[in-house]
């Protein structure tokens, strides 16, 4: 056999850094360059991925805000306009609040106050009391005429009975009539062939006028609805029967 081959003593074993050394110090220094500017884009990477992610977030807070924003904008607008285009809430009166003072144009009259079957003959037109049927009209406002004798029981029970007629009151006075009435305890439907455009009425009073906007109709309210003088005060004004063209 062959005798091995004598090992160089000048020859050495080679570790992975020493493949990146050179005995060129110009090599050299330019692997270590390229080294460090491999870390450096490494660095640089990263750095730039982090601020990325952090604009991502950024994005999405400023797109959560304007329409977290917007949505609170549009609530407040929505508040707002519920408000201000709501309709407005019904006149109110205080009930039994007599005073007694004298109202120009009321009438005053002295009526029976009975209950009576079929048609009655009222001395005034549209009527201010008197026998009536023992069904109350429901109170609120009507578009069609209603019947005497249903309508006085309910000014029995307090209720102002506001008549027009339809041939001298036009819708905006309509409008202006249903503005003054009260929730409750108070009647509108037209009356043709009066001797007036408007009669307002209670028990045993009542007020003739030519204006719908005439101050004085506020007046009667405020003197006469729900009068603690009228035969049954306090007694109901629903629960009864509704005539024809109940709005």
């Amino acid at each position: 056999m062959c005798p091995a081959p004598k090992r160089d003593r000048t020859q050495r074993m080679t570790s992975p850094s020493d493949k990146r050394a050179s005995g060129n110090p110009a090599k050299q220094a330019q692997i270590d360059l390229t080294v460090k500017q491999q870390r450096e884009q490494k660095r640089q990477e990263k750095l730039a991925e982090y601020q990325k992610q952090v604009a991502k977030r950024k994005r999405g807070k400023l797109v959560w805000w304007v329409v977290g924003s917007t949505a609170a904008v549009a609530v407040v607008g929505l508040v707002i306009a519920s408000f201000a285009f709501a309709p407005a809430p019904p006149t109110s009166y205080q009930a039994g609040n007599s005073t007694g003072r004298e109202i120009s144009g009321v009438e005053t009259f002295q009526n029976r106050s009975d209950h009576v079957q079929g048609a009655v003959t009222y001395e005034q037109n549209p009527p201010a009391g008197g026998p009536h049927n023992p069904i109350w009209l429901n109170c609120g406002v009507y578009t069609q005429p209603q019947q005497n004798e249903n309508a006085v029981h309910s000014m029995e029970h307090g209720a102002v009975w506001i008549t027009y007629d339809p041939a001298r009151v036009d819708q905006a006075g309509i409008d202006a009539l249903k503005a003054v009435m009260p929730s409750s305890y108070a009647l509108l439907s037209p009356y043709p062939d009066m001797d007036t455009p408007i009669a307002v009425s209670a028990w045993n009073h009542q007020l003739k006028l030519d204006d719908p906007n005439d101050p004085r109709i506020a007046e009667f309210f405020t003197e006469y609805w729900r009068s603690q003088n009228a035969p049954e005060p306090n007694a109901a004004c629903s629960g009864a029967i509704d005539g024809p063209g109940k709005a």
